[in-house]
């Protein structure tokens, strides 16, 4: 069941005065929505995109003492901002070795948040690897997705192929492989569900078996067939020749 988000975010980051961090407004509503089942648990979680380190400081007192807070930046200076509650990893995410070596650094990972560098090839890498990687009950974000329809900046585009939006596209066939693949992928066996916002991404995790049609009830109507009527398909038939 989806969890009514609550304003404790908001709240936070209103009121935070410690380092220095930015977000879209509406991103807070998205991530209470998702993440509030993980609050006062043992969490673990990874911010990719240190930056100033503030969020990192809001995400301590989002999900409490328990949780277990990492972020992984590019900036060697970020590394200023590791205390002994908060590691902090250096490295570049278009690197995949580097992307590998997290999963040894951190074995356990149950909120990826992607925040990183926003280029596709960064982002691509990064779910490439360390989807799988993420808690079966995990939750995977990628955020900032509209630098995939910034042409100048990030040489994206609406439709424009190898984005990370256009990837991401291709991933509802792969949630729904169980109606047209006789096998399917193990992302198909373990993502849940898609949530698709303003330039957010949000993957639930959870251990899935193919779909099953359930039927009750003991009282139906009778079989109907429809049957196309004749001009139909001369409609048809006139539309394709004039395609052709």
């Amino acid at each position: 069941m989806m969890n009514t988000p609550s304003d404790d975010l908001q709240r936070y980051f209103d009121e935070h005065r410690g380092r220095r961090t930015t977000k879209w407004r509406h991103y807070l509503e998205i991530y209470d929505r998702h993440f509030a089942r993980f609050r006062g648990t043992d969490v673990h979680v990874v911010e990719i995109g240190v930056a100033d380190g503030g969020s990192l400081q809001i995400w301590r007192r989002y999900f409490g003492d328990q949780a277990r807070i990492c972020g992984v930046d590019i900036n060697p200076h970020c590394k200023e901002l590791e205390d002994e509650n908060t590691p902090i990893f250096i490295g570049d995410q278009s690197d995949k070795n580097f992307l590998q070596s997290l999963k040894t650094a951190m074995p356990r990972i149950d909120i990826l948040i992607d925040d990183g560098g926003h280029f596709f090839d960064q982002q691509i890498n990064t779910f490439e690897i360390l989807f799988p990687h993420l808690s079966s009950n995990g939750v995977y974000v990628c955020e900032d997705l509209h630098t995939s329809y910034w042409h100048k900046e990030f040489r994206g585009g609406v439709g424009k192929r190898g984005t990370f939006i256009e990837y991401s596209k291709k991933l509802i066939d792969a949630l729904n492989a169980w109606h047209y693949q006789t096998e399917v992928s193990s992302f198909t066996r373990t993502a849940h569900s898609l949530h698709f916002y303003d330039s957010m991404l949000v993957i639930e995790k959870r251990s899935l078996e193919a779909p099953e049609l359930c039927r009750t009830g003991s009282e139906a109507l009778p079989d109907f067939h429809f049957v196309a009527p004749a001009s139909l398909f001369k409609r048809i038939r006139r539309k394709i020749r004039k395609l052709i």
